[in-house]
């Protein structure tokens, strides 16, 4: 496919880039920053004309696009003003929505965010594992804007039945470099309770991007991506007892599974994810 990433060159869209590439994909990076080449082109999702403009086909690089894979975003809350945050973060993504189905383009894969679940759980949730079966809960405005992205989406591919929409909620995305802190989590099992000791390697964030461009169906739909794995050597089952002791676990799970529940991504996308923290300490 001929594939267009926007945010390619943030942490994980350098991943995603990697993996579409090596899937034998083409790529054409879009980001506010970035080297200069035959696969980069400077952008600014805001601008809704650059961003139709950009779709439809750039001059010597592209003549259109299969598919679209938006991860640009400001990356989480405290960074800017709440209000620069929602008009980035929120303009953005309309632009780039409306873009596609003004081209003609009828896959979209976008990043969502685990925050939309309730982090960072000052609130209990409502259960552990926490999956996508229960309502949304933001509780800043970064996540705010991802649980009205996901129902703009909603709304969109309703209006265009063949329109395909996919928001993966990514957990923490890691690189290898980040392992070496983990121990230190071990120390205190509230430091890393905000999102229930989650994290995805971004090279599995970069699997579940290529799983949902070959499989999604039309319509919209919504994963949590997280690691197999939680960031804790102890067990998830006495780190879920202490921390939230009037939550119900809804099913056993394993030494040290994932209380981010990927069980649907693994169902209906095939996820799988290969990478592990453990595997590099």
């Amino acid at each position: 496919m001929r594939v267009a990433v926007t945010g390619a060159t943030g942490k994980l869209g350098r991943s995603v880039t990697r993996g579409l590439r090596g899937a034998g994909h083409l790529v054409l990076e879009l980001d506010q920053h970035g080297e200069r080449g035959p696969e980069f082109l400077r952008i600014d999702l805001r601008d809704y004309g650059q961003v139709v403009d950009a779709l439809m086909g750039v001059d010597d690089r592209s003549d259109g696009f299969d598919a679209v894979v938006h991860l640009a975003a400001i990356p989480a809350p405290g960074i800017h003003a709440d209000v620069a945050t929602f008009s980035n973060n929120m303009m953005s993504t309309y632009n780039v929505f409306q873009a596609c189905r003004r081209a003609g383009i009828k896959r979209v894969v976008y990043a969502s965010s685990e925050t939309v679940q309730g982090l960072p759980f000052d609130v209990d949730p409502p259960y552990i594992p926490v999956d996508e079966e229960y309502a949304a809960r933001p509780e800043s405005t970064y996540s705010l804007v991802k649980h009205l992205e996901e129902q703009l989406a909603i709304e969109l591919t309703r209006w265009d039945p063949e329109l395909s929409i996919t928001a993966l909620r990514f957990s923490n995305v890691m690189d290898p470099e980040d392992y070496a802190a983990f121990p230190s989590f071990d120390a205190d099992a509230t430091l890393r309770k905000w999102n229930l000791w989650g994290y995805i390697d971004g090279r599995d964030g970069a699997q579940a991007v290529l799983r949902a461009l070959e499989s999604a169906g039309p319509g919209f739909d919504r994963f949590l991506i997280a690691a197999a794995d939680t960031v804790m050597s102890r067990s998830s089952a006495d780190l879920a007892a202490e921390v939230f002791p009037g939550v119900e676990m809804v099913r056993e799970v394993g030494q040290h599974e994932t209380l981010l529940s990927i069980d649907k991504a693994r169902r209906v996308l095939g996820f799988d994810p290969q990478h592990s923290w453990r595997d590099h300490l």
